[in-house]
Protein backbone atom coordinates (compact mmCIF):
# COMPACT_ATOMS: atom_id res chain seq x y z
CA UNK A 1 0.00 0.00 0.00
CA UNK A 2 1.24 3.68 -0.38
CA UNK A 3 2.09 5.78 2.59
CA UNK A 4 1.60 9.33 3.16
CA UNK A 5 3.12 11.21 5.75
CA UNK A 6 1.30 14.26 7.25
CA UNK A 7 2.95 16.55 9.98
CA UNK A 8 0.99 18.34 11.74
CA UNK A 9 -1.91 16.48 11.27
CA UNK A 10 -3.50 16.51 15.07
CA UNK A 11 -6.27 18.78 14.25
CA UNK A 12 -6.99 21.06 11.27
CA UNK A 13 -5.55 20.84 7.66
CA UNK A 14 -3.23 18.10 8.77
CA UNK A 15 -6.17 16.01 10.22
CA UNK A 16 -8.39 16.37 7.23
CA UNK A 17 -5.53 15.87 4.80
CA UNK A 18 -4.56 12.57 6.78
CA UNK A 19 -7.96 11.08 6.58
CA UNK A 20 -8.76 12.19 3.16
CA UNK A 21 -5.46 10.41 1.71
CA UNK A 22 -6.76 7.23 4.32
CA UNK A 23 -9.99 7.72 2.05
CA UNK A 24 -7.98 7.30 -0.53
CA UNK A 25 -6.01 4.00 0.16
CA UNK A 26 -2.94 5.39 1.82
CA UNK A 27 -1.52 3.78 4.92
CA UNK A 28 -0.67 7.71 6.76
CA UNK A 29 1.97 8.79 9.42
CA UNK A 30 0.60 11.22 11.67
CA UNK A 31 2.43 13.92 13.94
CA UNK A 32 1.66 15.93 16.81
CA UNK A 33 3.63 18.80 18.89
CA UNK A 34 1.02 19.41 21.62
CA UNK A 35 -1.71 17.70 21.30
CA UNK A 36 -1.21 13.58 21.73
CA UNK A 37 -4.50 13.10 21.80
CA UNK A 38 -5.74 15.03 18.79
CA UNK A 39 -2.97 12.58 16.57
CA UNK A 40 -4.59 9.44 17.93
CA UNK A 41 -8.13 10.92 17.07
CA UNK A 42 -6.78 11.31 13.69
CA UNK A 43 -5.23 8.08 13.13
CA UNK A 44 -8.69 6.28 14.42
CA UNK A 45 -10.31 7.95 12.01
CA UNK A 46 -8.09 6.90 9.24
CA UNK A 47 -8.28 3.56 10.65
CA UNK A 48 -11.88 3.51 10.21
CA UNK A 49 -10.90 3.52 6.50
CA UNK A 50 -9.71 0.27 6.80
CA UNK A 51 -5.30 1.87 6.34
CA UNK A 52 -2.62 1.36 8.60
CA UNK A 53 -1.37 4.55 10.76
CA UNK A 54 1.43 5.15 12.72
CA UNK A 55 1.87 8.01 15.27
CA UNK A 56 5.09 10.28 16.38
CA UNK A 57 5.81 13.30 18.31
CA UNK A 58 7.51 15.83 16.23
CA UNK A 59 9.05 19.14 17.43
CA UNK A 60 10.41 21.66 14.44
CA UNK A 61 11.95 23.86 16.91
CA UNK A 62 14.21 20.57 17.53
CA UNK A 63 16.63 20.87 13.90
CA UNK A 64 17.90 18.88 12.57
CA UNK A 65 17.39 15.99 14.80
CA UNK A 66 13.62 16.29 14.07
CA UNK A 67 14.29 14.87 10.59
CA UNK A 68 14.70 11.47 11.98
CA UNK A 69 10.83 11.00 12.73
CA UNK A 70 10.28 11.32 8.93
CA UNK A 71 12.61 7.99 8.34
CA UNK A 72 11.19 6.57 11.70
CA UNK A 73 7.83 6.79 10.47
CA UNK A 74 8.56 5.25 7.03
CA UNK A 75 10.43 2.00 8.25
CA UNK A 76 7.66 1.78 10.46
CA UNK A 77 4.91 1.73 7.56
CA UNK A 78 7.54 -0.09 4.90
CA UNK A 79 8.29 3.32 2.99
CA UNK A 80 7.28 6.32 1.76
CA UNK A 81 5.32 8.19 -0.92
CA UNK A 82 3.70 10.87 -0.17
CA UNK A 83 5.30 14.14 2.32
CA UNK A 84 2.67 16.94 3.24
CA UNK A 85 4.65 19.09 5.22
CA UNK A 86 1.68 20.99 6.84
CA UNK A 87 3.34 21.85 10.21
CA UNK A 88 3.95 25.35 11.14
CA UNK A 89 3.46 28.65 13.59
CA UNK A 90 3.54 32.22 14.05
CA UNK A 91 4.94 34.71 16.49
CA UNK A 92 3.11 38.12 15.47
CA UNK A 93 4.58 41.55 14.90
CA UNK A 94 5.90 43.87 13.09
CA UNK A 95 9.26 43.53 11.83
CA UNK A 96 10.35 46.88 13.67
CA UNK A 97 9.19 45.37 17.19
CA UNK A 98 9.71 41.71 16.65
CA UNK A 99 12.49 40.20 18.72
CA UNK A 100 15.14 38.15 17.09
CA UNK A 101 13.92 35.07 18.94
CA UNK A 102 10.55 35.27 17.52
CA UNK A 103 11.94 35.76 13.91
CA UNK A 104 14.33 32.87 14.16
CA UNK A 105 11.38 30.28 15.67
CA UNK A 106 9.12 30.87 12.84
CA UNK A 107 12.03 30.44 10.21
CA UNK A 108 13.04 27.41 11.86
CA UNK A 109 9.36 25.68 12.31
CA UNK A 110 7.97 26.99 9.14
CA UNK A 111 10.82 26.90 6.56
CA UNK A 112 13.87 25.12 8.14
CA UNK A 113 11.45 22.47 9.44
CA UNK A 114 9.75 21.80 6.32
CA UNK A 115 13.35 21.48 4.59
CA UNK A 116 14.73 19.16 6.89
CA UNK A 117 11.39 16.74 6.51
CA UNK A 118 11.34 17.17 2.60
CA UNK A 119 14.47 16.41 2.53
CA UNK A 120 14.72 13.04 4.55
CA UNK A 121 11.67 12.44 2.50
CA UNK A 122 13.31 12.99 -0.65
CA UNK A 123 16.23 10.96 0.03
CA UNK A 124 14.01 8.01 0.78
CA UNK A 125 11.82 8.60 -2.22
CA UNK A 126 14.95 8.46 -4.48
CA UNK A 127 16.32 5.45 -2.95
CA UNK A 128 12.90 3.37 -3.00
CA UNK A 129 13.11 4.40 -7.23
CA UNK A 130 9.50 4.79 -7.05
CA UNK A 131 8.92 8.36 -7.69
CA UNK A 132 6.72 10.49 -4.69
CA UNK A 133 4.88 13.57 -4.00
CA UNK A 134 5.75 16.31 -1.68
CA UNK A 135 3.27 19.15 -0.91
CA UNK A 136 4.00 22.08 1.24
CA UNK A 137 1.56 23.61 2.77
CA UNK A 138 2.14 27.78 3.14
CA UNK A 139 -0.64 30.38 3.07
CA UNK A 140 -1.92 33.36 0.93
CA UNK A 141 0.81 34.80 2.57
CA UNK A 142 3.40 32.92 0.74
CA UNK A 143 2.32 35.42 -2.51
CA UNK A 144 1.19 38.73 0.11
CA UNK A 145 2.54 40.37 3.11
CA UNK A 146 0.65 40.18 6.41
CA UNK A 147 0.85 43.07 8.10
CA UNK A 148 1.64 42.00 11.95
CA UNK A 149 2.89 38.43 10.82
CA UNK A 150 6.27 39.55 8.86
CA UNK A 151 8.23 36.56 10.38
CA UNK A 152 5.17 34.59 9.29
CA UNK A 153 4.90 36.28 5.44
CA UNK A 154 8.96 35.78 5.38
CA UNK A 155 8.95 31.93 6.12
CA UNK A 156 6.03 31.46 4.14
CA UNK A 157 7.51 33.44 1.07
CA UNK A 158 10.87 30.93 1.66
CA UNK A 159 9.02 27.84 1.60
CA UNK A 160 7.11 28.83 -1.86
CA UNK A 161 10.77 29.08 -3.40
CA UNK A 162 11.88 26.16 -1.38
CA UNK A 163 8.85 24.07 -3.17
CA UNK A 164 10.29 25.09 -6.73
CA UNK A 165 13.73 24.52 -6.28
CA UNK A 166 12.82 21.01 -5.32
CA UNK A 167 10.58 20.16 -8.05
CA UNK A 168 13.74 21.25 -10.39
CA UNK A 169 16.05 18.94 -8.80
CA UNK A 170 13.58 16.00 -7.92
CA UNK A 171 11.66 15.96 -10.86
CA UNK A 172 14.29 13.28 -13.27
CA UNK A 173 13.33 11.11 -9.76
CA UNK A 174 9.63 11.11 -10.59
CA UNK A 175 9.11 13.10 -7.62
CA UNK A 176 6.82 16.11 -8.19
CA UNK A 177 6.79 18.91 -5.30
CA UNK A 178 3.72 21.85 -5.14
CA UNK A 179 2.53 24.17 -2.73
CA UNK A 180 -0.45 24.70 -1.94
CA UNK A 181 -1.83 28.30 0.04
CA UNK A 182 -4.60 28.02 2.06
CA UNK A 183 -6.58 31.68 2.67
CA UNK A 184 -8.71 31.63 6.10
CA UNK A 185 -9.61 28.32 7.31
CA UNK A 186 -11.68 27.23 10.60
CA UNK A 187 -8.63 25.83 12.27
CA UNK A 188 -7.25 26.11 15.28
CA UNK A 189 -4.98 28.67 14.43
CA UNK A 190 -8.23 30.76 13.60
CA UNK A 191 -10.25 30.04 16.82
CA UNK A 192 -12.85 28.08 14.23
CA UNK A 193 -12.30 24.23 14.94
CA UNK A 194 -14.94 22.40 14.46
CA UNK A 195 -17.39 24.94 13.53
CA UNK A 196 -19.13 25.15 10.30
CA UNK A 197 -17.54 28.09 8.28
CA UNK A 198 -20.88 29.15 7.04
CA UNK A 199 -22.20 30.14 10.17
CA UNK A 200 -18.95 32.81 10.46
CA UNK A 201 -19.85 35.86 7.39
CA UNK A 202 -16.74 37.19 6.31
CA UNK A 203 -18.21 39.82 3.98
CA UNK A 204 -15.22 41.20 3.27
CA UNK A 205 -14.31 37.86 0.63
CA UNK A 206 -15.84 37.57 -2.42
CA UNK A 207 -16.74 33.45 -1.09
CA UNK A 208 -18.08 35.51 2.29
CA UNK A 209 -17.01 32.83 4.55
CA UNK A 210 -14.21 30.80 6.06
CA UNK A 211 -12.90 28.07 4.43
CA UNK A 212 -13.71 24.18 5.20
CA UNK A 213 -9.77 22.42 6.42
CA UNK A 214 -11.61 19.64 3.56
CA UNK A 215 -11.60 21.75 1.13
CA UNK A 216 -7.59 21.99 1.31
CA UNK A 217 -7.42 18.12 1.98
CA UNK A 218 -8.77 17.88 -1.48
CA UNK A 219 -6.41 19.78 -3.37
CA UNK A 220 -3.74 18.11 -1.34
CA UNK A 221 -5.21 14.69 -2.39
CA UNK A 222 -5.25 15.76 -5.97
CA UNK A 223 -1.61 16.86 -5.92
CA UNK A 224 -1.02 13.22 -4.53
CA UNK A 225 -2.90 11.37 -7.06
CA UNK A 226 -1.80 9.98 -10.61
CA UNK A 227 -3.76 12.87 -12.12
CA UNK A 228 -1.76 15.28 -11.03
CA UNK A 229 1.34 13.20 -12.17
CA UNK A 230 2.27 16.25 -14.93
CA UNK A 231 2.16 19.04 -12.22
CA UNK A 232 5.20 20.40 -10.36
CA UNK A 233 6.65 23.27 -8.99
CA UNK A 234 3.59 25.33 -8.62
CA UNK A 235 1.38 27.05 -5.87
CA UNK A 236 -2.40 26.39 -5.92
CA UNK A 237 -4.48 29.28 -3.97
CA UNK A 238 -7.46 28.17 -2.21
CA UNK A 239 -8.74 31.20 -0.65
CA UNK A 240 -12.64 31.86 -1.12
CA UNK A 241 -11.25 35.03 -3.68
CA UNK A 242 -9.05 36.25 0.03
CA UNK A 243 -6.22 37.16 -2.50
CA UNK A 244 -8.25 39.04 -4.99
CA UNK A 245 -9.17 42.07 -1.74
CA UNK A 246 -5.93 40.57 0.42
CA UNK A 247 -7.99 42.59 3.46
CA UNK A 248 -4.50 41.57 6.03
CA UNK A 249 -2.24 43.41 3.32
CA UNK A 250 -2.24 46.86 5.24
CA UNK A 251 -1.64 47.69 8.91
CA UNK A 252 -5.09 48.82 10.73
CA UNK A 253 -6.55 52.01 10.32
CA UNK A 254 -4.11 52.67 7.00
Amino acid sequence: MPVAIVTGSDSGIGRATAVRLSADGFDVGVTWHEDEQGAQETADEARRHGRRTEVRQLDLADLPDAANVIDDLADALGGLDVLVNNSGTSRHGELLELSYDDWRHTLAVDLDGAFVCAQRAARRMVEQGRGGRIVNVTSVHEHTPLSDGGAYTVAKHGLGGLTKQLALELGRHGITVNAVAPGMIATPMTGLEDEDPSQHAKPQFPIPRPGDAREIASCIAWLCSPDARWTTGASFVVDGGFMLVNPSARPEGN
